[in-house]
């Protein structure tokens, strides 16, 4: 029973990823183009894309190309597993943020590894973008999130929430400055403008997606779906609380939404722009809020 148990978890996980996660990005599509005086497609657009991609017979470019498509989406998929949907946890005890970065970094490699694969220029400039924004990126989120844990004394991410839930408190309450800087870097993880350097669909076609076409596309799209719901909820988490199940989904999307009206209104930053920026406001304040906690001075 305790397998069917976690069985079930794990498919539930896997399901509202999947069908709130393709509709959210319908809706934001929506209304980006709302926000560009455009009519944008429906919001269920992106499942047609996926099935319909997914009956298509793509073109290969090789074991490496292919292996690596399927190491982005395991990965992602596996990730995605240990990440609690507010009170909907998979494997209760085990979601602790260590475990779910080193899981994350099988995606990313898995990624890198078969866009690169397909010999195009465009798609390896796009992932040497891509990694070259993550040293960006993940210097002041990583800075943050120590902060937060030494705070609460513990990985698991449950255990936080509880924390947040007890106290009365979330803690964007308590360290502003740390989710601000949370927040800045979760758009450089959602490829959102101005950090949309690695795809640049005007400049780099696409980057790492150039080559990609038919079931390719549609597993690509799945494991960038199941990316943004892994970054996003694990911010929802760790600053608004978690919460039930629904609520964690409200929250959610009024994340993700905020994001997306952000990337309509700006233009793309230059890569070297981004990272310079990244590691001068976002990583100061992120050891303004370190010293803080180290002191003591919380809210």
């Amino acid at each position: 029973m305790t397998t069917l148990a976690t069985v079930g978890r794990v498919t539930a996980v896997l399901l509202t990823a999947f069908f709130f996660g393709l509709t959210f990005e319908g809706l934001g599509r929506k209304i980006t183009a709302r926000i560009q005086k455009r009519y944008g497609p429906p919001w269920y657009q992106n499942f047609i894309d996926v099935f319909k991609t997914l009956t298509k017979h793509g073109w290969t470019h090789g074991w490496i190309f292919d292996f690596g498509v399927l190491m982005a989406l395991g990965g992602v998929i596996a990730t995605l597993s240990f990440v609690p949907l507010g009170n909907l946890v998979a494997f209760p005890g085990l979601d602790n943020f260590f475990v779910i970065a080193y899981l994350f970094t099988v995606g990313a490699l898995g990624m890198a590894m078969g866009m690169v694969g397909t010999g195009n220029p465009w798609a390896s400039i796009g992932v040497a973008r891509a990694l070259t924004l993550m040293l960006g990126y993940e210097v002041p989120y990583l800075i943050v999130i120590t902060t937060l844990l030494f705070y609460h004394k513990t990985g698991n991410i449950s255990n936080i929430i509880m924390a947040q839930a007890q106290s009365g408190q979330w803690n964007i309450v308590k360290f502003p400055i740390g989710a601000l800087v949370a927040l800045i870097s979760l758009q450089g993880m959602l490829g959102k403008e101005p950090f949309e350097a690695p795809i640049a669909p005007a400049e780099i076609a696409s980057g790492p997606m150039v080559e990609l076409s038919a079931k390719y596309m549609g597993l690509l799209i799945l494991m960038n779906t199941f990316m943004e719901f892994i970054e996003i909820s694990l911010f929802v988490n760790f600053f608004l609380g978690g919460g039930t199940y629904f609520v964690f989904l409200l929250k959610y999307f009024l994340v993700w939404i905020f994001a997306v009206m952000v990337s309509a209104v700006l233009p793309r930053f230059r890569i070297e722009q981004a990272v310079a920026f990244y590691w001068t406001v976002p990583i100061l304040l992120a050891f303004v809020q370190a010293f803080f906690v180290v002191n003591g001075w919380v809210f």
